[in-house]
């Protein structure tokens, strides 16, 4: 069995990441017609639980700054995702934290493939 790298792991999270602060910018504007969407946060944790998988297998090989910028992104998705779900605010915070799930999973990325060419 192939042993999957950190670059895959990377392009899963900056995909995720992406996604998902696609989702969280267009999907209010989707809610404005009348199509009958409304709000789950439940897609909101399926894409923050795949992040989580990938900044999980990312950390332990990456640098302190990389590692720091992904866990402080996460961990602003998910209080965010929380107080969604538990307490049904929206927290601006989701977007601060996609975007640096994106910066992070990029330096990763750079970095990896600077040290192995």
């Amino acid at each position: 069995m192939k042993k999957l790298t950190t670059p895959f792991y990377d392009i899963l999270g900056i995909s995720s990441a992406t996604i998902c602060l696609v989702h969280c910018l267009i999907f209010p504007l989707l809610t404005i017609l009348p199509l009958g969407l409304s709000h789950n946060p439940i897609i909101d944790l399926l894409f923050a639980s795949i992040g989580l998988f990938a900044i999980v297998k990312i950390t332990k090989k990456s640098t302190l700054l990389v590692s720091s910028i992904l866990i402080v992104s996460m961990s602003l998705i998910w209080i965010s995702i929380l107080a969604d779900l538990f307490l049904e605010i929206h927290l601006d915070l989701i977007y601060f934290g996609g975007i640096g799930m994106i910066i992070g999973h990029l330096i990763n990325y750079k970095l990896h493939k600077k040290k192995h060419d």
